[in-house]
């Protein structure tokens, strides 16, 4: 027989209330989750206002808050290629009242990228729900002298190192897609960084660069007024929004395709209970016919799925994209 040992009774006492707190713990979590949220979600977007990351955080925050009868506020922390909005997200409370708008690039390329980060996207952040995918757009200011990629290439290969294409961060699509074309064409581009794709567009659209691989939504108002002239999109196939360009794969680099998408994520730690409750409202919300038309009027496609698929997405893209960080030899401090 299994004789127990004798405690003494401040010990026991201990025990019991210790073992009563972690029960009444335990079972308050599915109501916790079921009474979420009971104060304001705030939505960390880590790019500057006015770019694509930017205008798909707002429309979704839109939607949350009509669901999730909370208001959802979107707060900019622009900086490093996506990295400082990820960091404090990745540091905030696991609650679910701190949401962050991740990407492809901050998941699968950043990791490749920078050689010191203070946190990691994959590890210290746990997927919600993928939300929508879009292309990027080759796009010259007017007064460069070209009309098609092949001009483009004419002209980086005339003057080496003297065209300059913005990006985003480094590390964005933008920037990436921008890589993989110089080393698919064999060019020498000046890459210039910016904290988002907004002040990016502010230098192009003055003509104090030259290119950019921009993701359609935040170029196209630019290119339809005329202000951007746009030469090719970066998908595997021609993109509805400008259906009338062909990809630059067709434009003469065979094999060239790039894009990214857009997924909410929340601190690693967050109670499954609620990350499932973002999930089902966050796919509600990207499935109403206001967020659907939105977004596919500015060239996003829709995506929504599992906390499940979004990790398995992670995956494919980083397969996809170490290798061609690693074969061109960018790497951030």
């Amino acid at each position: 027989m299994f004789l127990s040992p004798k405690l003494p009774p401040n010990t026991m006492m201990h025990v019991r209330r210790s073992v009563v707190a972690f029960l009444f713990a335990a079972a308050a979590l599915p109501v916790a989750a079921q009474n979420f949220p009971t104060k304001p979600i705030r939505l960390i977007c880590p790019f500057t206002p006015a770019g694509s990351v930017d205008i798909a955080s707002r429309a979704i925050a839109n939607e949350l808050t009509k669901t999730l009868g909370q208001t959802v506020t979107v707060e900019n922390r622009p900086g490093a290629g996506g990295n400082l909005g990820a960091e404090l997200a990745a540091k905030s409370a696991p609650d679910g009242y701190s949401l962050f708008m991740s990407t492809s690039g901050i998941q699968a390329i950043n990791p490749a990228l920078y050689a010191k980060m203070n946190v990691d996207p994959n590890k210290d952040l746990i997927p919600v729900a993928p939300l929508v995918s879009l292309s990027n757009v080759l796009v010259v200011h007017p007064s460069v002298k070209a009309n098609s990629v092949k001009d483009v290439i004419a002209l980086a290969k005339a003057e080496p190192g003297k065209i300059a294409y913005a990006s985003s961060g480094a590390g964005t699509s933008i920037h990436m897609s921008g890589a993989m074309f110089t080393q698919m064409t064999a060019t020498d581009m000046i890459h210039v960084p910016y904290k988002g794709s907004g002040p990016a567009l502010v230098d192009l659209l003055a003509g104090q660069v030259q290119v950019m691989f921009d993701n359609i939504p935040s170029s196209l108002p630019h290119i339809k007024a005329g202000k951007l002239r746009a030469l090719a999109t970066t998908g595997a196939k021609r993109d509805p929004a400008l259906p009338d360009l062909p990809t630059i794969a067709e434009a003469g680099v065979p094999g060239y395709e790039s894009g990214v998408w857009f997924g909410l994520m929340v601190p690693a730690g967050t109670p499954k209970e609620i990350v499932a409750r973002l999930n089902a409202e966050a796919v509600k919300g990207a499935k109403s016919p206001e967020f659907v038309k939105r977004m596919t009027d500015l060239g996003y496609n829709i995506i929504p799925g599992t906390p499940e698929k979004m990790a398995d997405m992670i995956k494919v893209e980083i397969g996809r994209w170490t290798p061609i960080v690693k074969a061109s030899g960018a790497k951030v401090d």
